[in-house]
This record gives structure tokens, C-alpha cells and sequence, in this order.
């Protein structure tokens, strides 16, 4: 068998009815190439290399977890890849899909290493801790909606789909978690530049609190601050209306 190690965030999940609407979930996109980050003890693995025509990848940093799913389903030779995710390059010359029970220790740089990848990467299916969901998916007005919505989303359509129970793993985390998903936007955002719209969002977010008008006096002039958006705090801007503001940047 295997160890669990608390140092890499595992959490095994082992919920056989989680696991069929993951897949399921996975199954209403068409794709060719798929990638799965995390495979740990293959849980969600044993039913993705069922799927037919389906040219798989898993990437696994665990050595130990690599040499058991090996042995366990042989069809995996030479389809793992034994490094961070964070540290591989593209596993596919072609668009692939992601999908992965994503190590929570380093979930929201999984989200910024899909975006890096994003004109190769359609559609993400992925478990987080219920709060990086959330956030990943909030619209404005919502009090977790903040930088990683907003730049998310620029890119993606993103979807909640389902709560997961801390009792679907082992060992159960002391946190809830949930399955989202990303749909690349079939529409780009107008911005002036994307460097604009991350400076922006962020230096925005950054004093959320406060309104637009304090929060981002730095980088727009002040004629420009008197438009009455800028009296709204960065949580009640649409990803649009960022994308407007970029194009009235000093």
C-alpha cells in the first residue's frame, strides 16, 4: 500500500458517488487530451483510464504514490509524470483538459498555472477547499469575491458545482470542500493590455475596503476619478468594468 504524507496536503478521496459525478461532470466536454494532477492513490485514476480514445497523463510529485499506481494499473507506464505540477511543462502538444483532487497546500498557484496555459487548457474540472471555490467562482457583490475571482474569470466561465463532505476522504480534512469548474470564455475581455487589467484588479483588491476612487488614485488622473464608478468598492465591479477602466489608465 502507501503512506499518507501531511507535508504534500493528502487527502485521499474515496467517495465512490463524489467520484462518478466528477467524471460525469468531466464527460459533458468533449476532449482527446486529459491531465490529471494529484492522482494519489488513483481513486479518480482507475475511472479516467476507462474512458475510451482518451490519451491520459497524471502528474504525481509523491515517489511512493508514483510506484503504487505503476504496479496497481500497469496502462499507466509511462504516462505519470513524476514532478510538481507547478514545475512541468506543457504534457501535451495539443489542448488537453485538467482535472485533479488538487493539493490544497498549493491550489490557488494550480488556478495561476492554468492560466499560463490557458489557450491550450478549454476546460478544468477541479476539488479545492471549499473557500478557494468559492472565490474562484463569486460574482460582484459578494463579499468572497476579490483578485483570484476577478482574474479567474477574465479567461474562464467558472461554475460551482457541488459541496464535498470532509467524511468523502482519507484521512477527512478539517475543512469542506468543492468541485468547479472552468470553461475557457468564448469572448476575450477588451482591455488595453492584460498587464493593465492584473495591475488594476489587484491594486484595487488590495484596499478593498475603501472605494475605487482611494484604492486606485495612482494610476488614473483626476478628472477620470470623478466618474461615479469610482465611488463603488472593487467588490461591486464586474470583470467588464475593469476591462473598461484599463483603457482610462494613466
Amino acid at each position: 500500500m502507501y503512506t499518507l504524507k501531511k507535508s504534500l496536503g493528502q487527502h485521499f478521496l474515496k467517495d465512490e458517488t463524489v467520484i462518478r459525478k466528477i467524471v460525469d461532470a468531466l464527460n459533458e466536454n468533449s476532449f482527446i487530451n486529459l491531465l490529471e494532477v494529484g492522482p494519489g492513490g488513483g481513486a479518480l485514476t482507475k475511472e479516467l483510464i476507462k474512458l475510451p480514445g482518451i490519451n491520459f497523463k497524471a502528474v504525481e510529485l509523491d515517489e511512493e504514490k508514483v510506484d503504487y499506481l505503476q504496479k496497481k494499473y500497469p496502462e499507466l507506464k509511462d504516462r505519470i509524470i513524476h514532478k510538481s505540477f507547478l514545475e512541468i511543462d506543457k504534457p501535451f502538444d495539443e489542448s488537453f483538459t485538467v482535472i485533479g483532487n488538487f493539493p490544497y497546500n498549493i491550489s490557488t498557484q494550480i488556478l495561476f498555472k492554468v492560466l499560463d496555459w490557458r489557450d491550450e487548457v478549454p476546460v478544468v474540472i477541479g476539488m479545492f477547499q471549499r473557500e478557494v471555490a468559492q472565490r474562484a467562482a463569486s460574482r460582484p457583490g459578494s463579499k468572497v469575491y476579490g483578485v483570484l475571482s476577478a482574474l479567474i474569470q477574465a479567461y474562464y466561465d467558472v461554475e460551482y458545482l457541488f459541496d464535498v463532505d470532509a467524511q468523502c476522504f482519507n484521512p477527512p480534512p478539517k475543512i469542506m470542500s468543492g468541485v468547479i469548474r472552468l470553461t475557457r470564455r468564448k469572448t476575450t475581455l477588451n482591455v488595453r493590455s492584460e498587464r493593465d487589467y492584473w495591475v488594476l484588479v489587484k491594486t484595487a483588491f488590495n484596499q478593498r475596503r475603501k472605494t475605487m476612487r482611494n484604492a486606485v488614485k495612482a494610476q488614473f488622473t483626476q478628472e477620470i476619478l470623478r466618474e461615479e464608478i469610482f465611488s463603488k468598492r472593487a467588490e461591486a465591479l464586474s470583470i467588464e468594468d475593469f476591462a473598461t477602466l484599463t483603457h482610462k489608465m494613466i
